[in-house]
């Protein structure tokens, strides 16, 4: 426990450095990197413009080389993403093999995101950011009939390092309060992360009205106020409902197929940036910015939850 604590508060400050520096001197330089394993999963999501494009393995030797090169660029939190990332394989390594060696490599927060409906084994992650779109019914409806084999692998886990993923849109607004309950309710579940609904070209129709966002915002902050371990920062709300907080964000950048993107894979999409919805961005950006709000708020959940 006392080496897991030097750990975490050599982590802490590391990032606090890193923030003053970008902070003061207006820096540009990444600190977050997200690299997709495959596009191939085995679901089709109502709300998913990504899935099955080409459903590539990307070989172990490639995503070797992409995680040293995000190293070498200072990149200190790591994402694997999907399609789904525990469909990866090769030969004999999979998705644990991937976390493990950017441990043994440097990388100080490495996080795995999946749809949650195959056996999560894997303590070695710091967090499994697990997709979760509401209440049974509303989760169903969005990815097929998965929600009670996810709860159950939920259940089942061999670690407490599962935060709950939300994508908000037409279909789950209202499911907020079933996803933080049930948040609460599984003891391997240490917190629930939201995002808004982008709307790539396909998928408009999902997308929230402005009263559509600050109700689901409303519905955030009392279900904080109720204890749900929420791992999202409330100063950003106001930005996130009228998406005025700067896009893309420098600090992040994805890794596919050896083709880096500033920010995420959607900067490609015209006037997308400017309806983003991901909670993280909108954070990262007024962080950096300089947010004393948003500042003292991210140092106390990532206190709380990292």
């Amino acid at each position: 426990m006392r080496e897991e604590r030097a750990v975490n508060i050599k982590t802490f400050l590391y990032f606090a450095g890193f923030g003053m520096k970008t902070v003061l001197l207006r820096g540009k330089k990444p600190i977050l990197g997200t690299i997709i394993v495959t596009d191939q999963c085995n679901l089709r999501c109502k709300h998913c413009s990504v899935n099955n494009i080409t459903s590539v393995m990307y070989s172990y030797r490639q995503i070797r080389a992409e995680m040293e090169q995000l190293y070498s660029m200072g990149i200190r939190i790591l994402f694997f993403c999907g399609g789904e990332t525990f469909l990866w394989r090769d030969g004999d390594k999979t998705l644990r093999d991937l976390v493990v060696q950017a441990k043994q490599m440097g990388f100080l927060i490495v996080n795995v995101v999946t749809n949650g409906t195959f056996p999560l084994d894997m303590p070695e992650a710091d967090l499994i950011l697990l997709s979760l779109d509401g209440s049974r019914e509303q989760h169903n409806e969005i990815r097929g009939d998965t929600y009670d084999g996810i709860i159950e692998n939920v259940q089942n886990a061999t670690a407490d390092n599962i935060c709950f993923y939300m994508a908000i849109n037409q279909i789950n607004q209202s499911g907020i309060r079933d996803v933080c309950r049930a948040a609460m309710r599984e003891r391997n579940v240490r917190a629930v992360s939201f995002n808004f609904h982008t709307p790539y070209p396909d998928t408009e129709e999902l997308a929230l009205s402005r009263e559509e966002k600050a109700q689901c915002c409303r519905d955030i902050v009392q279900m904080m106020k109720e204890g749900a371990p929420i791992f999202n920062l409330k100063s950003a709300f106001p930005y996130l409902i009228d998406n005025r907080f700067p896009t893309p964000c420098r600090q992040c950048v994805v890794m596919e197929n050896g083709k880096l993107s500033v920010c995420g894979r959607c900067v490609e999409v015209e006037g997308l940036c400017r309806r983003c919805g991901y909670f993280f961005v909108a954070e990262y950006t007024l962080l950096f910015g300089g947010n004393l709000k948003i500042i003292l708020e991210m140092l106390r959940t990532y206190l709380k939850y990292i």
